[in-house]
């Protein structure tokens, strides 16, 4: 009998396609069954990821061999499927945002504490190395005092009103998809500048541009965290901007070239720059796996040590987190979330 973690799939898009492929890398976990909401889409699935094949979420979950779930459905499932898999006593990965809003996270979160399940919000680059090697060079003030930090994440995906990303009803938009991944940095970095695992804001100033299907097509919030730290974030499913991070202290700044290691799924390098008097010091991160399998040997230790939530996410981080994200919504269209 195998000793590895044994992972089920609930979904076939792209994501788990992704996050299936670096399973197969990691050193602690097999796939070792598939649902979709359809037959034929499992089966297609299988054809490249040999497995168990369940044409439907509920078959999946109550298949035996199944310890841990990894949820990839589009976000407004998240909420069902997370604690239907806390019911029935399955570990659980779930994509971001882990649900459309806070008061939705918080049901998801009881679920897994009152079923004692693992749970971790799939923010795959907290656990690449290069995010310890930053909190590490904040916590030793390697460019001083930190004062603001500008993140963004976005991209021009080609317009279907029907897509995932676009269509109001599949949670589509671009705060939710990648400017989550933005609030998350933003928080990460400002609670490293005092010594904690994160920051929450106590200001959210946020404006946008919604589209015709109603979704913020790109948008960009401020945010005012304690320690005269300020954040610029900014997100978009229709607008190519840089994707990177940059760090501004007293002594310096850092930038991470490719924070979200979306360019690295697989084994490879990142880097990080480090600016002092216009003179930058390069740090080159090496990792012998790639983001997914990162994420899954992370989760197994995790899980073997009898934890309940990752110290890299922690289910609070991930409240916070969630909290950021409706007010940033609700200062664009003034909508409770």
């Amino acid at each position: 009998m195998s000793t590895k973690l044994q992972w089920g799939v609930i979904g076939t898009g792209n994501i788990a396609r992704a996050f299936a492929r670096g399973l197969a890398e990691s050193q602690t976990g097999e796939l070792v069954a598939v649902g979709s909401r359809s037959n034929a889409s499992a089966l297609a699935f299988v054809e490249d990821f040999p497995a168990a094949c369940h044409g439907s979420y509920e078959a999946l979950l109550a298949d035996p061999r199944v310890q841990i779930v990894y949820i990839s459905t589009p976000h407004p499932a998240h909420v069902q499927w997370a604690i239907r898999a806390a019911e029935a006593g399955k570990h659980i990965l779930c994509e971001k945002p882990l649900a459309m809003n806070l008061a939705e996270a918080r049901s998801i979160v009881d679920a897994a504490r009152r079923h004692g399940v693992f749970l971790m919000e799939a923010f795959m680059y907290r656990c690449h190395p290069q995010i310890a090697r930053l909190v590490e060079l904040i916590h030793n003030r390697a460019i001083g005092d930190v004062r603001l930090i500008r993140a963004t994440f976005s991209f021009a995906c080609p317009f279907d009103p029907q897509s995932r990303l676009l269509n109001a009803a599949l949670g589509g938009g671009g705060i939710l998809d990648v400017g989550c991944y933005c609030a998350s940095m933003a928080r990460l970095v400002a609670g490293a500048a005092c010594g904690k695992p994160f920051e929450n804001p106590l200001a959210v100033k946020g404006v946008g541009h919604i589209g015709t299907t109603g979704v913020d097509e790109y948008a960009v919030a401020s945010l005012q965290f304690p320690n005269d730290v300020l954040a610029q974030i900014a997100s978009g499913v229709q607008l190519n901007l840089d994707n990177n991070v940059h760090i501004i202290g007293t002594e310096g700044s850092i930038l991470l070239p490719s924070p979200w290691v979306t360019n690295n799924a697989r084994a490879g390098f990142s880097k990080i720059l480090i600016f002092k008097n216009h003179i930058p010091e390069e740090i080159v991160i090496e990792t012998d796996r790639g983001i997914y399998a990162l994420e899954a040997d992370h989760i197994a230790e995790q899980i073997a040590q009898g934890r309940t939530q990752s110290p890299l996410v922690s289910w609070d981080d991930t409240l916070g987190n969630m909290q950021v994200l409706d007010h940033w919504r609700m200062e664009i269209d003034g909508s409770p979330y």
